[in-house]
């Protein structure tokens, strides 16, 4: 879950509060763009997310204070928490429409003719196509639509998988690609608009392609944009599973310059009884050896990962494997998540790990990757690079190390920067 909301307001006076994944946040950008379009005033959209307990807690709290800070505005929310359970919303006083997942995006549902029923929510596991959320194509004329520096593009939705610990399919539904075609007009878009990197996003970013004819890989999609878009800079992907990148797609990630040197992996445990437990699609091996892999043919290739400390039945022993992980494959970009069992999942029913023991393993965890880090900070010093400058004025480079420097360039625009030095958790630079 991100660590604020994210608040985006377009030129209505709509708002949009966002709280979870990447996805989420794409996604809102759509609503403000097509509240916007429809001339929808003085609402308010929270965009709520259900990956944890503390989640729905926290999209419970964000709708209380958008009300509190917003008297007047009408109250709609929606998201995976609404998706899953939009009476607890609607029951809200607070509120005025709870919105599903799939008609959050549809244009009609703003503006002086969208339907006024309290709750619009339908069975998300009908839902097969996923085009609405796409914002312009290749003849699109050429509107900045969304507030950041990087472009996060949505080409898959939901998921097929049944992970015991998570909630997201029962929000999401079952997996829906965007077919390629789709994609690579909406990038070409985004590259007339300005942006300099984009990034794939999805619920299961791997499994693109699996509902499409002929069920592509997602090594083909990212060959075709790369072919097809000559001018994008930067190409990124968002979390991915180990056990699923193709041949092609691996080809490309040590080959092809235009695509950073970065993975997210959904890896969840470094232990073999603990994946299998929690239903995941790989085992510690088939994440090391990618890894290795990656780094053999692409030295330059680091890595982030999710890694959930204290999973139900996770002993000592276990639990070390997944603290070992950590240094083997080297992740200096590391989110540790202590285990909340969330209502609904398999994993709630099985007996909690101490409270105490899961904080004392998260920290743990925590600085295994901030040794990680500032080692891998270290070895940067007196590399020359490419920065993409962000809002708060610092630069991300290919690997995902962040630099500052003196005079940062615009945010949204690359540069070349010499690194001279780092903290424990950023370079420090200059521009060349």
């Amino acid at each position: 879950m991100a660590d604020a909301p994210d608040i985006t307001s377009a030129k209505s006076a709509t708002k949009v509060i966002t709280l979870g994944c990447r996805l989420n946040a794409y996604e809102s950008d759509v609503m403000a763009q097509n509240a916007r379009d429809v001339g929808d005033q003085g609402a308010v959209v929270i965009n709520t997310c259900a990956v944890t307990n503390d989640a729905v807690a926290e999209s419970r709290r964000q709708v209380r204070k958008a009300k509190r800070d917003n008297p007047d505005a009408r109250i709609i929310v929606t998201g995976c928490a609404a998706q899953i359970n939009p009476t607890m919303f609607a029951d809200m006083t607070e509120v005025d429409q709870v919105l599903g997942n799939h008609e959050k995006m549809s244009p009609l549902s703003f503006g002086p003719d969208a339907p006024t029923e309290r709750i619009r929510v339908n069975d998300i596991m009908s839902v097969r196509e996923t085009a609405p959320q796409f914002m312009g194509s290749d003849n699109a004329p050429a509107i900045k639509s969304q507030n950041r520096s990087r472009a996060f593009l949505q080409v898959q939705n939901g998921c097929d998988h049944r992970c015991t610990f998570c909630i997201i399919p029962y929000g999401r539904g079952n997996s829906r690609s965007v077919p390629a075609g789709e994609i690579v007009g909406s990038i070409k878009s985004l590259v007339k608009q300005g942006y300099n990197e984009v990034v794939l996003t999805g619920v299961d970013l791997s499994s693109w392609g699996t509902d499409l004819p002929g069920t592509p890989p997602l090594g083909d999609l990212v060959r075709r944009i790369l072919k097809l878009v000559p001018d994008l800079p930067r190409l990124r992907m968002s979390s991915i599973d180990p056990a699923e990148v193709d041949d092609v797609l691996f080809n490309l990630l040590v080959s092809e310059p235009r695509m950073s040197p970065y993975l997210h992996l959904s890896l969840q445990a470094g232990d073999d009884m603990i994946l299998k437990r929690m239903k995941r699609r790989h085992l510690r091996a088939d994440a090391v050896d990618l890894c290795e892999r990656l780094r053999a043919a692409r030295p330059e290739f680091t890595f982030g990962a999710d890694i959930i400390a204290g999973f139900p039945t996770e002993n000592d022993a276990m639990f070390e494997n997944s603290l070992s992980v950590v240094s083997e494959i080297g992740i200096p970009w590391l989110h540790v998540f202590p285990f909340s069992p969330r209502e609904g999942t398999p994993a709630a029913k099985i007996p909690p790990v101490n409270g105490n023991i899961v904080k004392a393993r998260a920290k743990r965890l925590r600085d295994a990757g901030d040794v990680v880090k500032a080692t891998h900070l270290q070895t940067r010093i007196g590399d020359e690079d490419e920065a993409l400058f962000e809002e708060t004025g610092l630069g991300r480079l290919p690997d995902f190390s962040l630099i500052a420097v003196d005079n940062p360039a615009a945010a949204g625009s690359l540069a070349r920067v010499r690194i001279t030095g780092a903290t424990d958790t950023q370079l420090i630079g200059t521009l060349i």
